[in-house]
């Protein structure tokens, strides 16, 4: 094997242990379950009996006489493959947001919940195409 073969191959080895790939997962906030949300009754649940159910909220927002209690969960995953050249990555994020909004008296007056958090997949490849929908 002549020099130039060699350092070739060495080059291309070295290319070889450079390059990686990694998965990452997380979650940030409480999932709200069916049943929780089932036991929140209007004009009869309290901030109180809210907070007791789900517990403390992430963000309180008074608007126009009202409270609102803002809990959200959050879930992302993602995926990343490189080598020296070429890099590859994704982020998929998804989440649950559940607004309870309060009236004047303290009592539930509304519960809207935006449910977007289908099951998250892991994915490399950076575009919908070829692979993709």
């Amino acid at each position: 094997m002549n020099a130039v073969s060699r350092a070739a191959l060495i080059g291309l080895l070295a290319l070889t242990l450079l390059g990686g790939c990694a998965f990452a997962r997380g979650s940030y906030g409480e999932e709200v379950t069916q049943g929780n949300m089932a036991a929140i009754k209007k004009g009869v649940s309290t901030r109180a009996d809210v907070a007791a159910l789900l517990g403390a909220p992430d963000r309180i927002i008074e608007a126009n006489g009202h409270e609102f209690f803002h809990y959200y969960h959050f879930d992302v995953k993602s995926g990343f493959f490189s080598i020296i050249i070429l890099t590859l990555t994704r982020t998929n994020i998804k989440s649950d947001d559940i607004f309870i909004v309060f009236d004047r008296n303290g009592l539930v007056e509304e519960v809207v919940a935006g449910k977007k958090k289908p099951n998250l997949e892991f994915q490399i490849w950076p575009f919908d195409w070829p692979f993709g929908p």
